[in-house]
């Protein structure tokens, strides 16, 4: 059975982390750049992900995500190097278009925060499975309800990415156009938008069925395959995580 969730399995040290050492991470990650509110900040973190992308070999499924953000970035840039509020000291110019110093550097720390945070995330999404992450948190006391809306969070997109794939194989064996110019992949996706969202109404009653038939309301405590327990090692990354934090607000009150 094909997989629904962004996880690789790598077999590597960031695959075998403790969820909630990642999940530190991440809220390291963004907060302590944040509250540093410095671009050497934002960069520390940035290379940090990018060197734990790299060494856990999933480097290559965040091309993707980096490519789609630049577009986002580029625009940023446009928008605020050019119209910028507080524009006032020209930085270079291109034309008849004017690029401010203060609207760039906005524009930079904001680039970077989404830079900082989708890395940070994808560290997490793609070294964790779903149902690991939620097995963790029903056994420290979470609700099962949130642990399920948790795992239908990571497994949304991928499900509704396959069942795409799916249905224009389908429509492909029946001769429909779906691939060439954009005037016709735009005429090729609008078909799918039907058969799409009717089989995710589909997947969500039979996932309800299929939920209650595991008593998934019964009130009887739960028993768990493996325990998840935190190693030491995990335990000393999480300190050390949390020293960073101190000392990005150390940073922030003295600078």
């Amino acid at each position: 059975m094909k997989s629904i969730s962004l996880y690789v399995d790598k077999d590597t040290y960031l695959t075998r982390m403790h969820p909630f050492t990642k999940l530190c991470y991440i809220l390291t990650a963004i907060a302590a750049s944040l509250i540093a509110g410095k671009l050497w900040a934002f960069a520390i973190f940035i290379g940090i992900s990018l060197v734990m992308l790299i060494s856990g070999k999933i480097m290559k499924k965040v091309f993707p995500l980096i490519a789609f953000s630049f577009t986002i970035l580029i625009t940023i840039f446009l928008i605020h190097g050019l119209f910028n509020h507080e524009n006032a000291n020209l930085m270079f110019q291109l034309g008849p278009l004017k690029f401010y110093q203060e609207g760039m550097m906005y524009a930079l720390r904001i680039s970077c925060n989404i830079l900082n945070m989708l890395l940070a995330f994808a560290v997490f999404v793609l070294t964790t499975k779903p149902t690991e992450l939620v097995e963790n948190l029903e056994q420290v006391g979470f609700s099962p309800k949130l642990g399920y809306v948790i795992s239908s969070v990571f497994q949304i997109i991928p499900q509704m990415s396959g069942t795409m794939n799916i249905i224009m194989d389908a429509q492909r064996s029946r001769g429909l156009e779906t691939e060439g110019n954009l005037i016709t992949r735009a005429k090729s996706f609008l078909p799918l938008i039907s058969p799409v969202v009717m089989s995710s109404l589909i997947n969500t009653r039979e996932r309800a069925i299929a939920l209650e038939i595991r008593g998934f309301e019964s009130g009887r405590k739960k028993t768990y395959l493996r325990e998840g327990k935190m190693k030491t090692s995990d335990r000393v990354l999480c300190l050390v995580l949390a020293v960073l934090t101190a000392g990005a607000i150390v940073v922030r009150i003295m600078l």
